[in-house]
This record gives C-alpha cells, structure tokens and sequence, in this order.
C-alpha cells in the first residue's frame, strides 16, 4: 500500500455552559486497517525511550494504528513511531485528553477504539486517574485489551498498567516516607477499578526504580495491599532506561543497555510462606513485614539489547537466567536486602494470563497430563485447535460439550495458545 504522511491538527471546542478541547495529531494514512495482531504489554521506565522496545512494541500491533494517549504535551511520538524506529505501519496519532469531557469526546473514543496499539505517554497519572478513570476512555482502553491489543506506558504511562497502582493524588511519595509511615497522606493508592489487563493482574508497578530509589516505596505499596485485600500482590519495576515488554504468553523481556550499564528490571513476588502480610502496617508507625527476612522474594534481572533474559509471569519463578534471586524485608522503617537468594517455592499462583474475556476456561494452567475446556458461552466453537508457542499447528479437536478434556501428556512442556474458532485464543502451560 501507497503511503501518505501529513499531520493533522484537530483541536474541538465545545462552548455551552463551558469551554473543553481535546487535540489530535495524526500522521500517515487516514483509512482504519484491521492486522493480526499479537497483543502483549510493555512496562518503561520514563527516561528516553527504549527503542528495542519500542520496535517490539510496534510489531505486536501488526503494522496497524498506533494511538498514542497523554493529558498534556505534543506530537513528539508521531514521526518517532511512524519512520524513526523502521517498522511500517499505517498511522499514528497522539490524542490529548485534558479532562473528564475530552474523555466522553465521539472523535477520541473512535479513534481509541479502531487502535491496534495503544501508548501512553509519561506525565502525572493522577491527571489520567482523574479525566480517563470512569469514562469512556477506560471502557475503550478495556475493550481494546479484552481483544488483545498490545498496549504500553512509560513513567506515569506503566504507573497505572497494574491492577493496583499508585495514583499520586496527593503529589508523589518517597521510599523514606512511605517505610516510615505507610499511611501518610502522599501514600495513594487505588485497586481493581481502572485499567484491567491479565497480564497485570494483582500487580502494582513503580519507574525510575534507580533515580530515585523507590524500591521501598514499592515494598510498602505491596505490603498496604497485601494487608488490605489478604492476596499475594507483586510487583513489576524499571529502571529510567529500562522496558519491560511481556507478551500474550506471560513471557517478559527485559531491554536495557546492560553490561554496558547496570540496568536492571525487577519482580517482586510475595513469598507463599504463610502468614504473608505485614507484621506492623498501621497509620502513624513504620513498617515492618519482616517474615523471616524474606518477605519478598525479587528476581532481579539484567536488562540487554537484545531482551535476551526472559521470566514467566504465569508462575513468577521460571526464567532464563541472566538474572539473580533476593529477598527484601522491612523492620521497623528500614528496607534489607540479601543477594544470592533461593527463589520462592510456591506450588502454584494465582495469575494466569488470558487475553480475553471468559467464555473459555482452562484447567489446571498449569497442566500436566490432561487439560480442560470449559466453555462458559451459550455457543460452542466448532473447532479449538492447540498451537505451540511459535505458531505451529498441533492438535484440532471438535468439542461436543460444555467441558471437554485433551490429554497432553505428549505435548513437551513450555507454552501452548488454543484457537476456539470464534471465540479467540487462550494460552496456557504444559509442564
């Protein structure tokens, strides 16, 4: 296809009782496409963009229409994405979304609506918190991520990618404050009720992990969190200069400049080990969740070019190497940590990711001799066909109920997705 590449300025103002505008800049060809695209989620830690990830983030999309969403700024993405990084595709446009009104706006909801990937650009995430939260914007956003649009954030972008997050309502907070009081005013945080996305699920995130410090504040995030809801919550962090890019599987590189610099990104799992919450987390009183010194276990993982280390979200525990255990506990306001770790040994956890709604279930995910379907719609699919990880065909079937069974015992353990004609697709895990 013949590409154009202009930029379009739209800026729309209502003028009744008020006065509300929302801006669009739009680069490269005007008509809407439908790709294939691979979905997944990418985590940046709010210094210049990475472009590895970047390029990986744009492939997922298929070559489709990148939308890019921000409360303030300009069009510095457009020719960024469209030309600089080498991936053809068929537009970009950055909208901004200054308020509650911008974000019920017909124009912005069907752009947003039409994208094969979303991005969303660094600033204050409590501006997105408060005009995109409860409006049509976070509909579209869901919907998009319920049919496997690939979406990503950087800074105050990856801030609210987690299903719990830090909302920076009362301006930001440091790790000092945070340990030493988890209850201060600036501590805010809000849970399940924005952007919900599986491959986040009962995790918060936190940015610019190295400049400042943040890992306690992070730490005291997840210990509020595991007190106030009594789940195991983890954590997903990046350096400035760091992206952490997690495909449909729940596989997640990491790209950085290391060995050349020590980035890093890290995960944070909450150990299994019963109890599992904090010792002291009250108003007023620093923090304790000590937990026989591993309260967290942290998979710290060396962030290269290439995004070559690799750890699966769908157990928090396997990965490629090129990376190293610890554990981090809190005592009386003060954030340790061990290097050289074992890691955690849970037999199972309770984050699996599904790119879809739920008119499928399988299980166990995990499984190991036989896997379920369970089919929660009124309409079977005519066939749901395994294929591994790569895109080879394996094994179609012809469900003739709501539950049925296949045996895997056959299948070499790693990652399989199954295609219910239909429906959509939905991975899971041979062990």
């Amino acid at each position: 296809m013949k590409y154009l590449i202009f930029t379009l300025f739209i800026p729309l103002l209502f003028t009744n009782t008020f006065s509300q505008n929302y801006t669009s800049y739009f680069t490269g060809d005007t008509a809407n496409v439908e790709t294939i695209i691979e979905g997944g989620i990418c985590l940046m830690g709010g210094a210049t963009e990475n472009d590895s990830a970047m390029i990986w983030f744009l492939k997922q999309s298929g070559g489709g229409d990148i939308v890019v969403i921000r409360a303030t700024g300009s069009n510095g993405y457009n020719d960024y994405l469209y030309t600089d990084l080498g991936v053809t595709v068929n537009s970009v446009e950055t909208l901004i979304i200054p308020s509650v009104a911008a974000a019920s706006d017909q124009y912005v909801i069907r752009q947003i609506h039409n994208a094969e990937a979303i991005w969303i650009a660094g600033g204050d995430q409590y501006n997105y918190v408060s005009y995109w939260k409860d409006t049509p914007v976070e509909d579209e956003l869901n919907g998009l991520i319920e049919k496997g649009v690939v979406i990503g954030g950087t800074s105050a972008g990856m801030a609210i990618l987690g299903q719990g997050y830090f909302s920076a309502a009362n301006g930001t907070t440091t790790s000092a404050t945070a340990l030493s009081n988890p209850f201060d005013n600036s501590v805010t945080l809000g849970y399940n009720d924005f952007i919900d996305h599986p491959l986040t699920k009962n995790v918060i995130t936190d940015t610019h992990y190295d400049n400042p410090d943040r890992r306690g504040r992070h730490t005291a995030f997840l210990a509020k969190m595991v007190q106030a809801y009594g789940n195991r919550f983890y954590g997903i962090a990046s350096e400035e200069y760091v992206a952490v890019c997690i495909d449909k599987f729940g596989t997640a590189r990491a790209y950085g400049d290391y060995p050349a610099y020590e980035d890093y990104a890290y995960f944070l799992v909450t150990n299994c080990v019963s109890p599992i919450g904090p010792e002291s987390c009250q108003s007023g009183t620093p923090l304790t969740w000590d937990r026989n010194q591993q309260a967290l276990k942290v998979y710290k993982m060396n962030a290269t070019r290439g995004g070559n280390n690799t750890f699966e979200t769908t157990d928090w525990k396997t990965n490629s190497g090129g990376g190293a255990w610890e554990n981090w506990w809190v005592t009386n306001g003060v954030l340790n940590t061990l290097q050289g770790a074992l890691p955690p040994e849970c037999s199972s956890t309770a984050i699996h990711p599904v790119m879809t709604t739920q008119p499928v279930v399988l299980y166990p995910n995990p499984a190991t001799d036989e896997l379920t379907l369970s089919f929660t719609g009124k309409t079977l699919p005519a066939t749901a066909t395994i294929y591994s990880k790569e895109g080879k065909k394996i094994l179609t079937i012809f469900p003739g109920e709501t539950d049925t069974a296949i045996s895997v015992q056959t299948l070499s353990p790693g990652y399989y997705y199954i295609i219910c004609e239909g429906i959509g697709a939905f991975p899971f895990h041979k062990q």
